[in-house]
């Protein structure tokens, strides 16, 4: 017999629709299972062997992120199936940047009212990352949280761990002038700027499902496209050794992120002509008039990663991620210079 407490349900927290939400996302959370899970869904601590084969000196790698306010978007439309997508991505994005496979992922949900076939909607969308990633979803947490959030609303967070060889880190400082910047198309804002984006198209007054034609959809349908995943080419560059160093392009555009995967003295130049930017962006910019170094300084604008490489490789990493269904461009290039990004 399951616990139950109506006291604590009065006070607005039901356990037994905890239970519920287990029950329904245990179908989700057995699709992300990889070899090397040793526990189920409910122990107090989710168990993973690692398999360190081939590894001379394994280096763990962790990342942590949520997914902000693009939630509001989520339940607007009350639509919960892919925000899920995009905790996972941005967690798993950054731990691909330094080599890393993603082993293993945790998530938090925290609600206002636990609403069982809702949490298993959010749940589903964390488990397909999972999925994308290649890595498991070995545990959670579902908090009930009466009071603290509205009953409609909820928030998102995770947090994912990887394994490198400690010979195998990407290295920053192995990039020198004439290495070129390659470019792995976004599938549109993925999870950052949403502060200003829900401001610029007043979302909560607007008809987030009339069609827009510039689009191709809905303005709602757009807003909440999931981040896009990049650990599949990544992991594939890496393997043939052709990555020097890698830019997950999040909040801060290119001018906060690029920097960070170039070492004192370098200079990404970037031809903005070159830049490939879907007409959302254009829109945004419009709509906000909001200046373009702003746009680009808290957008991917049509970026999701950047990749370095060097120029004599460029032809063949495109060759190979391309093959993989990629659609990457060469970006730019790197020059020796005190301005570590210069879109021009």
């Amino acid at each position: 017999m399951k616990s139950q407490s109506e006291s604590y349900r009065q006070a607005g927290v039901d356990i037994t629709a905890g239970y519920k939400a287990v029950e329904l996302m245990k179908e989700h959370v057995q699709r992300t299972l990889i070899p090397g899970v040793v526990s189920g869904i409910g122990d107090f601590g989710g168990l993973f062997e690692l398999d360190l084969t081939g590894l001379e000196r394994p280096v763990l790698v962790s990342g942590t992120d949520g997914v902000g306010t693009k939630l509001k978007l989520a339940f607007l439309m009350d639509k919960h199936d892919t925000v899920g997508i995009d905790c996972v991505a941005m967690c798993v994005n950054d731990v691909v940047c330094c080599g890393a496979k993603p082993q293993i992922f945790l998530d938090y949900v925290a609600v206002g009212k636990n609403l069982p076939q809702r949490v298993a909607q959010i749940v589903s969308g964390v488990a397909e990352g999972c999925v994308q990633a290649g890595c498991a979803l070995i545990g959670g947490e579902t908090a009930e949280m009466p009071g603290f959030y509205p009953e409609d609303e909820y928030d998102l967070a995770g947090f994912c761990v990887g394994v490198v060889d400690k010979a195998k880190i990407l290295d920053k400082t192995r990039v020198v002038p004439g290495d070129a910047i390659l470019a792995l198309p976004s599938s549109g804002l993925h999870s950052n700027g949403y502060s200003l984006v829900r401001k610029v198209f007043d979302v909560e007054r607007r008809d987030l499902s009339a069609y827009q034609e510039e689009l191709g959809c809905s303005l709602g349908e757009a807003l909440l496209t999931p981040t896009r995943i990049y650990v599949k080419p990544v992991l594939a560059l890496v393997e043939k050794g052709l990555v020097k160093s890698v830019a997950h392009i999040t909040g801060g555009g290119f001018y906060e992120n690029i920097p960070r995967s170039l070492p004192q003295g370098m200079c990404a130049r970037i031809e903005e002509k070159a830049v490939r930017t879907p007409p959302l962006f254009d829109l945004l910019q419009r709509t906000g008039d909001i200046p373009r170094r702003d746009m680009f300084n808290t957008f991917n604008m049509g970026v999701g990663m950047t990749l370095v490489v060097a120029g004599d490789q460029a032809d063949q990493a495109l060759r190979l991620l391309n093959a993989m269904g990629e659609r990457a461009y060469l970006l730019g290039e790197i020059q020796a210079g005190e301005e570590p990004v210069s879109l021009v």
